[in-house]
């Protein structure tokens, strides 16, 4: 679980596991031996579509270390980001579940490009954090 959690928690290692394409660099100052607190902010460049380069700034608003924290943004490309990070230990290593709520801005027009392209690229970059976690950590077999 100590290793799980110090990886997940640390800003810098969101990289890892993120599509390569989407070229994201961690921005903000940041001390990688920190501890995550709520409270916290990070920034960050990212590029979800074309090659646009984007700022994003995420809030850590809750944190139980261990067993959870929460990612709001406070400044990007959604209207809405609330993404939740559980970590349960189970036999023979730890399971980490997702929860994510998001809206995408501008509408109807917002609504027709999330059903068009960003829910599918929503859709990709958790299936590309999957594979890179079992690279990292390996797979579970107890299943």
């Amino acid at each position: 679980m100590a290793e799980a959690w110090d990886f997940f928690s640390s800003p810098h290692n969101l990289a890892k596991i993120t599509p390569p394409e989407m070229d994201f660099v961690v921005t903000s100052t940041y001390n990688g031996e920190a501890k995550m607190y709520p409270g916290m902010v990070i920034t960050y460049k990212v590029s979800p579509l074309l090659g646009i380069k984007l700022n994003w700034m995420t809030e850590i608003t809750h944190v139980e270390e261990g067993k959870y924290f929460v990612d709001e943004q406070r400044f990007g490309p959604y209207a809405l980001w609330h993404h939740q990070h559980h970590f349960k230990e189970i036999p023979g290593g730890v399971e980490m579940t997702d929860l994510l709520h998001y809206a995408i801005p501008f509408g109807v027009f917002g609504q027709l490009a999330n059903g068009l392209f960003v829910a599918n690229k929503v859709k990709e970059v958790f299936e590309f954090r999957e594979k890179a976690v079992v690279e990292l950590f390996g797979e579970y077999k107890g299943r």
